[in-house]
């Protein structure tokens, strides 16, 4: 089966359908099946979340090095030092993902003023 198989209007829209629920319910499915089976430090719960987390980064990190939409128009140098900054403040307050996050986008928005960005 491809994506161009059939000659009908509704293929493609059931043909992501299909594709995005075995891409990600299936697994939910199963994970909430075996999820209180296995205990937390099993090998493959640490490398389920290891690959959970380098996942995150790597979008994370595209995300910074290749924007799309108004944070394209953000000097390269910017973005990297309120993601630098983010990560201090993530760290220094405890680990907590929402300073971290709050820093980063004031770090940000506070350089695109001083730079005289505008929006567009």
């Amino acid at each position: 089966m491809t994506f161009d198989a059939f000659d009908a209007w509704w293929w493609p829209y059931l043909f992501i359908l299909v594709g995005g629920w075995l891409a990600t319910d299936a697994w939910r499915f199963l994970g909430v099946y075996l999820g209180g089976r296995l205990r937390d430090d099993t090998d493959a719960l640490v490398l389920v979340r290891a690959l959970a987390t380098a996942l995150v980064a790597a979008v994370i990190g595209n995300l910074i090095v290749f924007p799309s939409g108004a944070l394209a128009a953000a000097p390269l140098a910017l973005r990297l030092l309120s993601a630098a900054a983010g990560f201090g403040a993530y760290l220094l307050v405890r680990k907590s993902v929402v300073v971290g996050i709050l820093t980063a986008e004031a770090v940000l928005i506070a350089g695109l003023y001083a730079i005289g960005f505008n929006g567009g």
